[in-house]
């Protein structure tokens, strides 16, 4: 395997599906130079059958940036394994996680984790063609297999594949009964357990998910782990991330309006090209979240984005009070 630093796996921005686009880790990488970023999950049938490479579009700035899939076919998921590493991907990470039926019908998500043989099959596979480090994502357990020793016969599993770096959704996931929102809301977290796999498995890079929204917390989560995987608060409350960066890094916390004039060339870029401007800004909504004249600011960008013709002014124009006011 790939060597890797445990320092680079300190904090990262969860793989988040019709979210994590390029558009919006450009805007997280502004937020925070040292976060991992992840794509939002893609099939390694897309890949490899669509020959859908466009999924695999994502700018140098991101960097480090690690490719998600999704599938249960060795053979398939090593030839998009590398294909991610031959776009540059820093990272492979698989998912063995998420619960929406459509994975589920697919065979791939956390439906997987009752599967252990077959996800260290597919894990050996690609780690055997790329140079990059293979890591997977998982939950604490799924359905009525929820006893800790489930968790510790997998992560087994994937040690003697090859794994070094696990991240763990402190949630376990009802593959029946439940949608995937409620799967991200309703099982309790459990963080407990995954600080056990941590002592348990010393030599493993853990990195812990869910429900982690605050620097405070992710502060406390260090104290047990290796990492901390930021989900729904960086898009709820994307200046978290520069927080975090703050506190962690030293990086000295920037100016919200900053963080946007940055923007700038970039979207510029991205307008020239077709791209609408709402697929930017839905985005960028909650940066000024809890500050005064936030709603306004969502607002005119709401209403204003889908029009024809939008383009940076309108981002000038919302910005404009904000400006006024600081």
């Amino acid at each position: 395997m790939h060597a890797i630093n445990r320092n680079d796996f300190q904090l990262s921005i969860a793989p988040m599906m019709d979210w994590t686009d390029r558009h919006c880790r450009y805007f997280h990488r502004l937020l925070s130079p040292h976060a991992r970023l992840y794509t939002e999950m893609v099939t390694s049938a897309a890949l490899v059958r669509g020959k859908q490479v466009r999924l695999l579009e994502h700018s140098h700035e991101e960097h480090p940036v690690a490719l998600q899939l999704g599938g249960s076919d060795p053979v398939e998921l090593a030839k998009a394994a590398v294909m991610g590493a031959q776009a540059g991907y820093d990272e492979i990470n698989l998912n063995v996680g998420c619960p929406s039926d459509r994975v589920q019908s697919g065979k791939f998500g956390a439906c997987l984790m009752r599967e252990p043989d077959l996800v260290g099959d597919c894990v050996r596979a690609m780690a055997d063609v790329v140079d990059v480090p293979v890591t997977v994502k998982c939950r604490i357990g799924v359905d009525d297999q929820d006893e800790y020793a489930d968790l510790q016969r997998f992560t087994t599993r994937m040690i003697e594949a090859g794994v070094d770096i696990l991240v763990v959704h402190a949630r376990k996931a009802w593959l029946e009964g439940l949608s995937p929102k409620e799967n991200r809301e309703i099982p309790p977290l459990d963080y407990e357990r995954v600080y056990r796999l941590k002592r348990e498995f010393p030599e493993l890079t853990v990195v812990i998910n869910g429900g982690i929204t605050t620097v405070e917390a992710v502060r406390e989560h260090l104290g047990q782990v290796d990492g901390v995987m930021i989900g729904r608060a960086a898009y709820h409350d994307p200046f978290v991330l520069a927080k975090l960066e703050a506190d962690l890094y030293g990086t000295p916390l920037p100016e919200r309006s900053d963080v946007l004039d940055r923007m700038r060339i970039y979207i510029e870029a991205e307008l020239a090209r077709g791209t609408q401007l709402k697929h930017i800004t839905r985005h960028i909504l909650g940066l000024y979240q809890g500050e005064p004249g936030a709603r306004g600011f969502r607002r005119q960008l709401s209403e204003g984005a889908h029009l024809p013709g939008a383009d940076w002014g309108l981002i000038e124009a919302a910005m404009a009070p904000l400006r006024q006011a600081a």
